[in-house]
């Protein structure tokens, strides 16, 4: 068993730079491509966004529902069964 912890020891008592990992160059270009692809996308997104035009007739709202007649804390008319 000491041979066992001496080795551990040795491994462990080497210098850590050794094992850093570090994303470098090719990690560099993979996160530039990244953002230069999202610049172009968004770029398409607002042009596409442009070509839409509203439908004719007014608001966006226009196709809810119309409005109730009654005042806001009015009570409405009950409604007669059929």
């Amino acid at each position: 068993m000491p041979l066992t912890f001496g080795v551990l020891a040795a491994v462990a008592g080497s210098s850590p730079s050794s094992n850093d990992v570090t994303p470098g160059l090719l990690g560099f270009l993979v996160v530039a491509a990244i953002g230069v692809a999202l610049v172009f996308l968004l770029r398409s997104m607002n042009k596409q966004f442009r070509k839409i035009t509203p439908k004719p007739g007014g608001a966006a709202g226009a196709d809810a529902a119309p409005a109730s007649t009654t005042a806001p804390g009015e009570p409405s008319a009950p409604e007669t069964p059929k």
